[in-house]
């Protein structure tokens, strides 16, 4: 079984986060919800709360096939300052693991210096990351070598299943696309 790893600092957007678990666990895929500290109850952007089953720092690069990061600017800038992830993003991406980020979490993976050329963000986020390779609104998910990333809460369902797809394969992916009514994700 694949495992992933989500990892949630306070101010992250919520309706990214949970559609990523949430069909990734209907492509039963192990997804592992980690918190930055010690506090397992992370606040979202907008007031809403998970519980996170673990810390980022009791994972490895060898027990997770790929990071996923949500966006949120708080929770964004928090990842791109959080050791444990930024060392955790380096390790994925050295070893050729998948790597992905939504909204504005891809100005984490730039950070950690793994963000492939091409990529998209929620808009205006480019112009802190870097505006050479930008896909805009060309694609809902954009994918370049072993890193994933999409555009925002929005495109977070088309996003989840690209990354089924990847993980599990093309009959999972149109077995929940069916299922989740997202007939304009591609």
């Amino acid at each position: 079984m694949s495992r992933v790893l989500v990892p949630l600092a306070t101010g992250f957007e919520e309706i990214e986060a949970v559609s990523i678990i949430d069909v990734l666990r209907r492509a039963d895929v192990e997804v592992l919800v980690a918190a930055l500290n010690e506090n397992m109850l992370v606040k979202g952007a907008n007031g809403i709360t998970i519980q996170a089953d673990m810390q980022v720092k009791d994972v490895s690069a060898e027990s997770i096939d790929m990071i996923v990061l949500p966006g949120g600017w708080d929770g964004t800038h928090a990842l791109a300052d959080d050791e444990n992830v930024q060392n955790l993003l380096r390790e994925m991406d050295a070893k050729g693991k998948n790597i992905g980020a939504i909204c504005a979490a891809p100005f984490a993976l730039n950070k950690a210096g793994v963000l492939k050329e091409n990529y998209t963000c929620y808009p205006s986020v480019e112009e802190q990351i870097r505006e050479e390779g930008y896909q805009g609104e060309k694609s809902m998910v954009v994918e370049d070598a072993n890193v994933m990333t999409s555009r925002g809460p929005a495109t977070a369902l088309c996003f989840g299943l690209a990354i089924a797809k990847k993980l599990k394969g093309e009959d999972t992916y149109n077995a929940l696309k069916e299922g989740l009514l997202a007939s304009y994700c591609k």
